[in-house]
């Protein structure tokens, strides 16, 4: 009954194809804006900013530009990470270099870099595609963490490649504390998602999808696959650059080559397909799911052995967490392998149709 649609009639096209037809989905989204801008800051401790909020929203921004890639244009890529290295060195250089240029510049000088990186090593998706598309991309997360090592200057001459950044200063204003970091992590975050949004509803999000269903028929109704597949890539890896500088500027302070491993590009991937593949939403979920759910059973594990008194070790609830952690994924890909979106999508229809749900 909250959910139903009476009443609601669209007069124009433009009112039809807005991007939140619904009007309880238009206040859903003004209340969790408002929570997020308003109350979370009222109410978080410095722990939650620094340790949950702010690396939660860094890592939906990487897993919704890997999901431009992957789940709507359909070119597997495994260097997330590397692009984000890139992001964050990129961002790094332009403020060392160019005196006085404001951060924010710095932040989108960053993610064109990255972008530019990436339209390199995505060429090859002009020839293959699958597998083997993932392993050439599994090339630029080992070649550009090697770079960053063995050329000094990208990383001011240290000799191990830690760079550490500059300060945040936005209008003048030098941004010190948790609370100031997480609403302009925030800020960036929620205007580049709807970008998103409204980017894969365009022409361009729909010749994306073309390429990803059948790239052969894209091809034969007029759509060019090499600009379609590169123009991917240059903004997947624009956003991954631009997460990447707000994860060395915003979180860390302090990065290392290294630092952006395999197994980070792995764990975005994860986030992409537990959370939802082709999902703007989806990217918040996996993200969620990914960083949230081991805090979670961190402190829930040792509580319920306490609990029950369980003579369990801290290295005993440590494999344990693992186990879960491992199970819920099989779990809920299991259930609905189209990832935690599509059972909010679900569920958003069922309460469409109640209380008659099919």
């Amino acid at each position: 009954m909250l959910y139903r649609e009476a009443g609601q009639f669209k007069t124009t096209y433009a009112a039809d194809q807005q991007l939140f037809p619904i009007r309880q989905d238009r206040i859903g989204v003004l209340v969790l804006l408002a929570v997020a801008f308003l109350g979370v800051p009222l109410f978080a401790s410095e722990y939650w900013f620094s340790a949950i909020l702010i690396p939660f929203l860094i890592f939906a921004l990487a897993a919704l530009g890997l999901n431009i890639l992957t789940g709507y244009a359909g070119q597997l890529s495994l260097g997330s990470a590397a692009f984000m290295a890139v992001g964050a060195y990129a961002a790094y250089n332009f403020q060392l270099r160019i005196e006085g240029m404001p951060i924010l510049v710095s932040f989108i000088c960053g993610g064109l870099t990255a972008a530019g990186v990436g339209v390199l090593f995505g060429l090859p998706s002009l020839r293959i595609k699958g597998f083997y598309l993932a392993v050439a991309t599994l090339a630029a997360q080992f070649f550009i963490v090697w770079c960053l090592t063995k050329f000094p200057w990208l990383s001011n001459n240290s000799s191990s490649g830690v760079i550490s950044t500059q300060k945040l200063i936005i209008f003048g204003h030098e941004l010190n504390t948790p609370v100031e970091k997480y609403l302009l992590v925030l800020s960036i975050v929620v205007v580049m998602a709807l970008a998103a949004k409204n980017m894969v509803r365009s022409s361009t999000g729909r010749a994306w999808m073309a390429v990803r269903d059948m790239d052969v028929a894209a091809s034969v109704i007029g759509i060019k696959l090499m600009p379609t597949k590169l123009l991917a890539f240059a903004v997947s890896s624009f956003y991954c650059g631009v997460a990447g500088a707000l994860y060395a500027f915003c979180y860390l302070g302090s990065v290392e080559p290294d630092g952006f491993s395999l197994e980070m590009s792995f764990k975005i991937l994860f986030m992409i397909i537990i959370g939802g593949v082709g999902s703007v939403m989806g990217a918040f979920l996996g993200a969620a799911f990914i960083l949230l759910l081991p805090i979670f059973l961190d402190v829930a594990l040792p509580f319920a052995a306490d609990l029950f008194g369980l003579p369990f070790s801290s290295a005993t609830v440590s494999h344990i967490q693992i186990l879960v952690f491992g199970a819920l994924i099989m779990f809920f890909l299991i259930v609905e392998p189209h990832g935690l979106a599509r059972l909010w999508q679900i569920a958003k229809e069922k309460l469409r149709l109640w209380p008659f749900p099919h």
